[in-house]
């Protein structure tokens, strides 16, 4: 309630079905049912998906390219820019080793592949053969640091690729900075612009409910409820550790650098439920980018964290990756020494950073790492074909939350966070007064 003057203005609040998380939600029941009892009707539904993604991607690389020029050049002070993107990539290495050691020291302790006793050669699947060709061709560190600068920049747009578009980005607000004044009314106009693009988004997330069901339904339709159940005890030793790692791991992170990680998903419920019916963290980049600056973040900080975040800090697909390929050897009967098990997660520190760059990150890292182990067989990935697309739901989870985690601690790190303007918008989101604290 607002008192000004003699007028008392009370704030309407919102009606349930009018709330995008509750019609995400209602859309993924309504998706899971429709997959399960008709789910050749379900399997049709894929382009509903589809065309919400797709929508979503049309305006991801100019959301990137605004954000990260205007921040730019606001600041106006390159070595800052250098400082910020610096602290990422060292905290970005950091989280995504801690998410790898977990994920190495539960599937040991729970050990979900054991008594499945695979016998090499049993196991053919036509569908692996493609993730063992990309292997052979995965992307070294060389090349991985050369695919980051585009051939051209029409090119890195029309493909939608983050980390060449923030490349250039960081070029072109560089430039801008140089030129001071000079360059004011280009930032102005681009300015006003992004607000267009973020209005384009608005628009877009009224379709979110439908593109949510679309996608769910084919995904309950193709594979089926049955497909959780015959890889159960893998699929909920993976949620169990990106639910623990969040909790605990970012939890603690985020209480240290003073805001709490609870809070933190409450506000975000509606992207974290589009992710979970579209089984895509990007479908929600360009949200995550505008949120968090409403919530404090300095729009420089959200420019450069969040597009290199969603390359270089995937601590969701850490975990998957190092589980899962101790649970390939479980099931084979391998017996991995301490030693074999830490140079698996070294390789996995280095090549997981490719994942981004390379169609079917997750599935061709996996395959790549496991062909340099020399250890692993590379059929064993057939046995996570079936469940890998309710995974992909959980990596896609747990990379947006740190993500948004990373951009929070980095703006606090930079002092580059206003703990007024978050207050405020708690108190605005939430509808009650805020606690002191975020």
């Amino acid at each position: 309630m607002q008192i000004s003057g003699s007028s008392v203005k009370v704030k309407k609040k919102k009606k349930l079905y009018a709330d995008l998380t509750f019609q995400v939600l209602v859309a993924i029941i309504v998706g899971i049912v429709v997959g399960h009892v008709w789910p050749d009707i379900g399997k049709e539904m894929k382009p509903l998906g589809d065309i919400f993604i797709k929508l979503v991607k049309m305006v991801v690389g100019p959301v990137i390219f605004l954000t990260v020029v205007t921040g730019i050049a606001s600041v106006g002070d390159m070595k800052k820019v250098g400082k910020v993107g610096l602290k990422a990539l060292i905290y970005f290495e950091v989280v995504t080793t801690f998410a790898l050691a977990i994920g190495l020291i539960l599937v040991n302790v729970m050990g979900p592949g054991r008594g499945m006793n695979v016998v090499a050669g049993a196991v053919n699947s036509a569908e692996v053969a493609q993730y063992a060709t990309a292997a052979a061709k995965s992307q070294g560190t060389l090349e991985i640091l050369m695919h980051i600068v585009p051939d051209n920049l029409i090119g890195a747009f029309g493909s939608g690729d983050l980390l060449q578009i923030l490349f250039f980005s960081v070029l072109f607000g560089a430039a801008l900075s140089v030129l001071g004044e000079k360059g004011k009314p280009v930032e102005d106009f681009l300015e006003r612009l992004s607000y267009a693009f973020f209005g384009v988004i608005n628009i877009v997330m009224y379709y979110a409910p439908i593109g949510a069901f679309g996608a769910i339904a084919f995904t309950i339709g193709k594979f089926g409820v049955s497909s959780l159940t015959s890889l159960g005890e893998l699929l909920l030793g993976v949620l169990l550790t990106m639910v623990l790692f969040v909790v605990f791991v970012l939890g603690s992170i985020a209480r240290i650098y003073g805001f709490s990680i609870f809070r933190f998903l409450a506000y975000f419920k509606d992207e974290l439920m589009i992710v979970l019916g579209t089984s895509s963290s990007e479908t929600v980049l360009p949200r995550m980018m505008e949120k968090l600056q409403r919530l404090g973040c300095a729009k420089p900080v959200v420019g450069l964290v969040i597009p290199t975040g969603y390359s270089f800090n995937l601590d969701g697909t850490s975990i998957y990756l190092s589980m899962a390929a101790i649970f390939i050897a479980q099931a084979y009967n391998i017996d991995l020494s301490i030693w074999q098990q830490l140079s698996i997660m070294v390789l996995l520190m280095v090549t997981s950073k490719g994942a981004a760059a390379v169609t079917g990150g997750g599935f061709i890292t996996l395959a790549a790492t496991m062909s340099a182990t020399g250890a692993l067989p590379i059929e064993g990935l057939a046995l996570l074909l079936g469940i890998d697309r309710f995974m992909s739901t959980a990596r896609a989870l747990t990379n947006m939350v740190g993500n948004g985690v990373a951009t929070m601690v980095i703006a606090k790190m930079e002092d580059e966070f206003d703990e007024t303007k978050a207050l405020k918008e708690y108190q605005t989101y939430f509808e009650k007064p805020a606690m002191g604290s975020i």
